[in-house]
């Protein structure tokens, strides 16, 4: 039998930090639960878990910060938890590389269905227990014209087999999430894609979800592949520039 997905979690609310382990640990997960950056970055590294879970506002290394640490040793996925929905905190986060966020206070059913839907896109089992992975979904409708796996958009290639990503002949690092969102582009090359649509298909939304999160991965995938790469169409979308 795999092994428990182990989440690491990082919340200074003791009842808060409490109350979700126990509601984690009900469903399957297996939680280390630490009071601040500090001491989460050491589980971390200890740990190597396979999600973490931060609140933006802990002692000794703030959530953002502790993001960006994670985010330059690993691509684990990382979900950042945020007190307030408009606070720029959550941009923060999500440029620090972050996956995604959650709002509190939180039900503790959605972020249970928050943290399956980031592993199944890092190719996890859908439920928790989930120590396997699986091959990585090809996007809707597969990338067009890639009978051999390889695509190329001016300077950009992408192996969509080998899931590797090369500008000018350089390699590109992509977190899961970006090669993602570039697999669904690429999928339809010149096609505007809109938010919502990004949305279901990147982070798998059955629901409304907050656009920023497309937003801030767009400019981290442009800073990356070539900020003229893929282009604003303003009121619907994006699109790949074939």
């Amino acid at each position: 039998m795999a092994d428990p997905t182990h989440v690491l979690f990082v919340e200074d609310d003791d009842v808060i930090r409490e109350a979700t382990q126990l509601a984690l640990e009900r469903v399957g997960f297996r939680v280390t639960a630490m009071p601040d950056g500090l001491s989460g970055l050491e589980a971390f590294r200890a740990d190597q878990p396979d999600i973490a879970l931060l609140d933006v506002m802990v002692p000794g290394m703030d959530g953002v910060s502790l993001c960006r640490r994670i985010r330059d040793e690993s691509t684990v996925p990382v979900i950042m938890l945020s007190a307030r929905a408009d606070s720029i905190d959550v941009v923060l986060g999500l440029e620090a590389g972050a996956d995604d966020y959650v709002t509190k206070p939180f039900d503790g059913a959605v972020l249970v269905a928050r943290i399956r839907a980031v592993l199944r896109r890092f190719g996890h089992a859908p439920g928790a227990g989930a120590g396997a992975g699986r091959a990585e979904e090809e996007p809707s409708g597969g990338p067009a014209g890639a009978d051999d796996g390889l695509l190329r958009f001016g300077d950009l290639d992408l192996d969509t087999e080998g899931m590797v990503v090369r500008r000018a002949g350089t390699p590109v690092a992509l977190t899961p999430t970006e090669m993602r969102l570039l697999l669904e582009f690429s999928a339809a090359p010149g096609t505007v894609l809109s938010r919502d649509k990004l949305l279901e298909r990147v982070w798998d939304y059955g629901w409304g979800g907050d656009t920023r999160v497309v937003d801030v991965h767009v400019q981290r995938l442009r800073a990356k592949i070539g900020q003229e790469r893929i282009e604003t169409v303003r009121g619907f979308g994006y699109k790949l520039r074939a």
